[in-house]
C-alpha cells in the first residue's frame, strides 16, 4: 500500500465522523422532546416495529436484514398490539408532535442522504480485501451508524403520521353524533388531516422512494381504524344520520390515502372497511345484531361489541338482557 494511505483513511474517517455528527445534530433539532422521537426508542414499541412486516423495505446491511417471517395472522397481531399502545396514549398533544413540515422534510432529506453515504461506503469496503482500521473502528462501523440514522428518521415519520392521526380522530370522542341531515362534508377533523397526509406526502415525494413513503403513509389506515372504532365506547349517542357521517369520514380517509402512488390501497380499503362495518351495525335491530354476532364472533372483539350494545342510537330498541344473550354467544 502507498506510505500516505493510512493518512488518507484518517482524513475519511475523520469527515466521514464529523458529517454524521452533523446529520446526527440536525436529527436531534427536528425530533427533541417529540413523542415519535421517545416512542420510537421504547423498547416495547421498537420491538414490535422490528417485528411488523412494513419494516422489510428499511435499509439494512446485508448482515443484518430484515428477516420477517411472521404469518398474516401474526402480522394482523403485532399491527394490533403497537396500535393498542399507541392509542392509549390520548389524549395526543399538540405540543408533542412535529408540527413544522420543514423539519419533516429534512427527517425524509437525511435518511436520503444517510442512506446514499452508506451505500457508498459499502461499495468502497466490497472492493477491499480487507478493511483498513483506524483506532478499532472500520469503514462498515461507519456504514452501520449512517444506516441506523437513516431508518430512525424513517420510523420518526412513520410514528409521526400515526400521532397526528390520533391527535385528529381523537375529536370523534365523548360527544354525541346526532346529526339532523345527511351531511356532504366529513368532519372537519377529518378534512384537516387528509389535506395534511396529501401535503406532506408531496412535500417528502423528492427525497422518499415509493415503498418508503408506503412505510410513512401505510400505518395512517390501521390506527385510524382502531381508533374509530374505539371512539365509540365513549360516544354518548349516535344516530343514523351519524353512522353515515363516520363512514364518510373513512371514505374521504380512504382516498386520500389511495391517492398516494406508492401505498398497497388494497389494504388501507380492508382496515377502513372493517371500521365502517362496524358502525353500519349500529343501524340493526337487536336482533338482527344478535344473528351477525353468532355468524362473525371474531370479527370484532367482546368490548367492541359491547359497545355497540352501550351507546345510545334514538329509536333503537336493547333488551335489559342483551349484554348477557351476547356474552353467551361469544363464550361458546
Amino acid at each position: 500500500m502507498p506510505k500516505f494511505s493510512s493518512d488518507l483513511v484518517k482524513y475519511v474517517q475523520t469527515f466521514l465522523e464529523r458529517a454524521y455528527e452533523r446529520c446526527r445534530t440536525s436529527y436531534m433539532e427536528a425530533v427533541l422532546e417529540k413523542q415519535s422521537y421517545m416512542l420510537i426508542g421504547r423498547h416495547d414499541i421498537e420491538k414490535l416495529m422490528r417485528l411488523d412486516p412494513a419494516s422489510s423495505c428499511l435499509p439494512n446491511p446485508p448482515s443484518k436484514a430484515n428477516v420477517n417471517n411472521t404469518s398474516g395472522s401474526e402480522s394482523a397481531e403485532v399491527e394490533s398490539e403497537l396500535s393498542e399502545l399507541l392509542l392509549n396514549l390520548r389524549p395526543i398533544r399538540q405540543e408533542n408532535l412535529i408540527r413544522d413540515d420543514n423539519k419533516l422534510i429534512l427527517l425524509a432529506s437525511l435518511s436520503d442522504s444517510l442512506e446514499y453515504v452508506a451505500d457508498s461506503i459499502e461499495r468502497l469496503t466490497l472492493r477491499r480485501s480487507s478493511q483498513a482500521e483506524v483506532k478499532g473502528k472500520d469503514l462498515a462501523s461507519f456504514s452501520d451508524d449512517y444506516r441506523k440514522l437513516a431508518v430512525d428518521c424513517l420510523k420518526v415519520l412513520r410514528v409521526e403520521m400515526q400521532l397526528e392521526t390520533i391527535f385528529h380522530m381523537q375529536e370523534m370522542s365523548n360527544r354525541e353524533y346526532l346529526e339532523d341531515q345527511d351531511a356532504e362534508e366529513p368532519d372537519d377533523f377529518i378534512i384537516s388531516l387528509t389535506a395534511q397526509i396529501t401535503r406532506r406526502d408531496e412535500e417528502i415525494a423528492p427525497f422518499v422512494a415509493g415503498v418508503k413513503r408506503n412505510y410513512i403513509f401505510g400505518g395512517i389506515c390501521g390506527i385510524a381504524a382502531n381508533a374509530s372504532i374505539k371512539a365509540l365506547a365513549d360516544m354518548k349517542a349516535i344516530n343514523l344520520f351519524g353512522v353515515q357521517q363516520i363512514c364518510r369520514n373513512s371514505i374521504a380517509l380512504e382516498q386520500a390515502l389511495a391517492a398516494i402512488p406508492s401505498i398497497d390501497s388494497e389494504a388501507v380499503q380492508q382496515r377502513l372497511d372493517h371500521a365502517r362495518t362496524y358502525y353500519e351495525l349500529l343501524n340493526m335491530p337487536f336482533e338482527a345484531l344478535l344473528a351477525f354476532i353468532t355468524e362473525h364472533e371474531h370479527l370484532f372483539t367482546g368490548p367492541e361489541y359491547g359497545s355497540l350494545l352501550k351507546v345510545r342510537v334514538p329509536g333503537r330498541e336493547i333488551p335489559p338482557d342483551a349484554q348477557d344473550r351476547v356474552s353467551d354467544i361469544l363464550s361458546h
